[in-house]
């Protein structure tokens, strides 16, 4: 049985000699898991493509729910990440976190689309690394059925809460006051509320399009990375890497 799809290419492991076993993010299968033999031969036909990070075309062959790439041409290289350790090491990040909330045989486009247009960003240095991993961890929360509630404080009702926090555990927008008692939250402020709000909000090719500096923007990246590892509830070796390389 053959079939095309358009795979991002979220993880590879070298397997034996000269193959490769990936893990892709398909747009007619969800996650799915392959193998690319021959893909680290010398003249590989499919080695550009099959590398990690990398947008592909690929026709693969199933026998008895295996997976094997046949043909494979490169659709988006993001080449920009192969000459900064600390972007691939974002990138890493990014892919890591797609395969932890993507599911095996189910297609989900929006969540490629988030992958692909950060990936894009950051490739081509549109914007700072920190101001698209922001925006990045909040929408995928939002994607994964993680989306605060943030039109009004949840316990005043005020659309302007006073001294704002983001209450993790609940994923909610408070006054300070009116959160005393929630165990974990992260401080916001007026601005990079409303830069939370847009992320959540905005189409999909627009989440980047935010203005954000200095101490509202720091709160803002703050409070979405805390977000997204309670929610996901693991650590991420490729977060931890980038933190330990970036420039």
């Amino acid at each position: 049985m053959f079939k095309t799809a358009n795979a991002l290419v979220l993880r590879e492991v070298r397997y034996k000699e000269a193959d490769r076993i990936l893990t892709l993010l398909t747009d007619t299968d969800g996650k799915l898991t392959v193998k690319a033999r021959g893909a680290l031969r010398k003249g590989s036909k499919t080695a550009a493509a099959t590398q990690q990070l990398t947008y592909s075309e690929m026709t693969l062959f199933g026998n008895r729910g295996r997976w094997t790439v046949n043909e494979a041409s490169v659709r988006e290289g993001f080449d920009g990440l192969r000459t900064d350790i600390g972007s691939f090491a974002l990138g890493s990040y990014f892919a890591e976190c797609l395969e932890t909330l993507s599911v095996e045989d189910q297609p989900d486009a929006p969540l490629m689309q988030l992958g692909l247009n950060c990936l894009y960003a950051l490739s081509r240095g549109l914007y700072d690394p920190e101001h698209i991993k922001a925006a990045f961890e909040l929408r995928l929360m939002c994607l994964a059925g993680y989306a605060p509630e943030l039109s009004r404080c949840a316990v005043c009702g005020k659309t302007e809460p006073e001294d704002p926090v983001l209450v993790l555990d609940g994923g909610s927008v408070c006054c300070r006051r009116c959160a005393a008692a929630a165990a974990r939250t992260a401080g916001l402020c007026p601005q990079s509320l409303a830069a939370l709000r847009y992320i959540c909000t905005a189409a999909p090719k627009q989440i980047l399009s935010f203005s954000l500096d200095g101490d509202a923007a720091d709160r803002l990246r703050s409070a979405a990375e805390q977000y997204l590892l309670l929610h996901t509830e693991r650590r991420f070796t490729t977060l931890e890497y980038w933190k330990n390389v970036r420039i």
